[in-house]
């Protein structure tokens, strides 16, 4: 989120819960769902104001990456991405077992949400 902040955009954060143990693949998919979905952000709705939540668990990690609608602004800004897009964090996210929604919202945005069960420990 700092490199999403560095190039201007505005990002709001939340985390509700105690984090909880979890493997090291649970992370790195959870990392790079949220990476992948402001490097989306930047590139379509530039200058959107977006919000990343992350929700843990007792069983499960829950992230959401939500912006409003694009202010008109330049994007690409050279942002790092996880490579493939929504059907990349997908697939990620169900080869872990988890669930993966995106979508526009009502508000002329979009959204990203995925929940990982954390005992999906991974190596």
């Amino acid at each position: 989120m700092g490199q999403s902040r560095q190039a201007g955009m505005v990002v709001e954060f939340s985390v509700e819960g105690e984090p909880v143990g979890c493997g090291a693949l649970v992370e790195q998919t959870a990392y790079r769902v949220v990476q992948e979905a402001l490097a989306n952000v930047h590139k379509h709705a530039a200058g959107a104001k977006t919000w990343v939540r992350l929700a843990y668990r007792r069983s499960e990690i829950a992230m959401q990456v939500e912006n409003g609608p694009s202010d008109g602004g330049t994007a690409d800004a050279g942002l790092p991405s996880g490579g493939n897009g929504l059907v990349g964090m997908r697939e990620r996210v169900t080869a872990l077992g988890g669930v993966f929604v995106s979508g526009p919202t009502d508000a002329g945005g979009f959204r990203v949400s995925a929940v990982l069960p954390a005992g999906s420990r991974g190596a």
